[in-house]
């Protein structure tokens, strides 16, 4: 019965993990890990080996890396500048309270718009930058639900088999 409630747990934290997307201020990735932990510790610690541990580390510091660089690379692309990506970052935090989940791509994408033309940058330089945060914010999230099913499908491969 304890496996069982177990379970419903890892699986509600996958599920979650997801919903993390949407609203960045849950953290995915450690829910997934606690997850993980949960049946290490909790339903069997021997199925899961030093491989798998390491392989989830190598792909949530991919994860990490994944976000930061999407959008970097994007913002720098379209003519954005730091303040502009550092702007758009806390702004994907606030946007996901304000309207979700439409304010995380919304709201970023009106406050580097803001920050762009503060810095005396034309319309259409601070329009392309927000392009840029917009296009980096989504490769970013397409990249972490992609590595995090990557994640889950690795974690039941290694149960069943």
């Amino acid at each position: 019965m304890v496996d069982i409630i177990i379970w419903i747990i890892i699986v509600a934290l996958f599920i979650l993990s997801f919903i993390g997307v949407i609203y960045p201020i849950i953290p995915s990735v450690l829910l997934i890990w606690i997850g993980f932990l949960l049946f290490q510790f909790g339903i069997n610690g021997d199925e899961l080996g030093i491989i798998f541990w390491i392989i989830m580390v190598v792909f949530t510091v991919i994860l990490f890396a994944a976000d930061i660089i999407a959008n970097s690379f994007f913002v720098k692309k379209f003519g954005g500048s730091k303040w502009g990506e550092r702007g758009a970052a806390i702004a994907v935090i606030i946007g996901s309270f304000i309207i979700p989940p439409f304010g995380i791509i919304i709201i970023p994408f009106i406050t580097v718009l803001i920050i762009e033309m503060v810095q005396k940058r034309t319309i259409q330089e601070a329009f392309k930058a927000s392009i840029g945060s917009l296009l980096g914010f989504l490769s970013g999230t397409f990249a972490k639900v992609f590595i995090q099913i990557v994640m889950i499908i690795l974690f039941v491969l290694n149960v069943i088999f």
